[in-house]
């Protein structure tokens, strides 16, 4: 069973690549992008608060963080409370890109599911759930 999963993950991986990439973004950079918008009302986290909650290395977040930049997609800006520290924050053209990969990728995942009907679909979608409510610790503390 596990190794039918592994497959599955392989072909959305391979799928969201390439929805995400005709916006010039891959499957880490979208993350980073859903990460800062999903931050609050000014869309602004910490490196180190994006490397920790994103499961990636100080090295991999810096990465794209800068190809993020370079494209206009998030800006560096000064921590008001921290000399040495750096808020990364979301910019218009980020959110817009954003926006539209995840449509692209939308559109795509209602066709890796469209031979299953709506009931198992949902059945899916409850099971689903459930394997990663048993996996993942509770967000609620």
């Amino acid at each position: 069973m596990t190794a039918r999963i592994s497959r599955v993950a392989l072909h959305i991986a391979r799928m969201q690549e390439e929805a995400f990439g005709r916006f010039g973004l891959n499957r880490g950079e979208v993350g980073v992008l859903g990460a800062l918008l999903l931050a609050g009302p000014k869309q602004q986290l910490s490196p180190t608060q994006l490397f920790k909650g994103l499961m990636l290395s100080s090295a991999g977040i810096t990465s794209r963080l800068d190809r993020l930049e370079r494209g206009g997609y998030v800006r560096r800006n000064r921590h008001p409370d921290d000399r040495r520290g750096v808020l990364v924050e979301l910019t218009a053209a980020g959110r817009k890109v954003f926006e539209q990969a995840v449509s692209a990728d939308a559109g795509r995942e209602k066709d890796l599911v469209a031979f299953l009907t709506r009931e198992e679909q949902r059945t899916l979608a409850a099971l689903l759930k459930k394997l990663l409510g048993g996996l993942e610790p509770s967000e609620r503390g």
